[in-house]
């Protein structure tokens, strides 16, 4: 099994005046190749609210894929590609940035008008360089849509957003080489994970407790972050938990970010400002209905 080389507790930030819970980056660890960031957002939303006034309104990026989980509430995706798309709970959207899209996420209407609670993961995953300029495209995909595997003992259901899972694949295309699940684990479920020794791993509990490699407890809001000396992870439900494991094939090459763009150099982030400036990666402007 794989060893693990670092546990971090997630830290909470104010972005913007949102609080997120935020394992990745942290004091030393700038990235795990090839993921650059992991927000955990959960807000119980009071409801008597106007759609404009949540989320996240329309902003850039370029250069990775950045990619959110729902797990409640629902989050409607606008862009400058003419997207509109509303993905519930247990759904995903991932979205390759390329060189460049405007897009703005927020709960949907009636959850701002009903309340209720709202609660995401986004990811950012880096792209080689060799795709960074590559036109960008927006991939939802629902909780119908993504391919489940069950453990021995059906206590155990993964969800295959991203790669190949024991014999299943997701639909969803990838800058490069990677597995990305989504755990529900209940009390006393067991499950081998097989992940390629070659992929830098880490695994994120959203809630709950997991026993990991059969003398890890690892507890809500720890990120385990795993060396790459074996090819297996295993996880044992203490109490009900939800987690994912995000785990690809690094890409080992020059980083360079300012904000909401992911370059291999200064240069290229100078370029990446003045072309959205120049409105050369499109402009979103969002509709609101009354």
């Amino acid at each position: 099994m794989r060893s693990i080389k670092q546990i971090v507790k997630a830290q909470r930030v104010n972005m913007g005046g949102i609080f997120l819970d935020q394992p990745l980056p942290y004091y030393g660890i700038n990235q795990i190749d090839p993921f650059l960031l992991i927000h955990h957002w959960k807000e119980d939303l009071p409801g008597g609210q106007k759609q404009e006034s949540v989320g996240v309104g329309p902003h850039p990026h370029r250069g990775f894929a950045p990619v959110t989980f729902i797990f409640q509430g629902n989050v409607h995706h606008r862009d400058s590609l003419g997207t509109e798309s509303v993905v519930l709970g247990g759904g995903t959207q991932w979205m390759n940035s390329g060189k460049g899209i405007v897009h703005s996420e927020r709960p949907s209407k009636e959850l701002a008008a009903e309340g209720g609670t709202f609660e995401i993961i986004q990811f950012w995953v880096n792209a080689p360089a060799k795709n960074k300029m590559d036109e960008p495209n927006y991939q939802p995909l629902s909780k119908e849509e993504t391919p489940v595997v069950r453990s021995e003992d059906g206590k155990v259901q993964v969800g295959v957003v991203a790669g190949e899972f024991q014999g299943t694949t997701s639909s969803i295309e990838t800058y490069s080489p990677m597995l990305i699940l989504r755990l529900q684990v209940e009390k006393g479920g067991k499950m081998s994970i097989p992940i390629p020794e070659n992929y830098n791993a880490l695994l994120y509990l959203l809630n709950g407790s997991l026993e990991v490699n059969e003398n890890q407890e690892a507890r809500e809001k720890d990120m385990l972050w795993f060396n790459n000396d074996s090819a297996t992870i295993h996880v044992k439900g203490e109490e009900t938990t939800r987690a994912i494991v995000l785990a690809g094939q690094p890409i080992e090459e020059s980083l360079a970010t300012r904000g909401p763009f992911v370059m291999n150099t200064q240069r290229e982030l100078v370029e990446a400002i003045r072309d959205y400036q120049a409105g050369k990666m499109g402009r979103l402007v969002e509709q609101f209905e009354d």
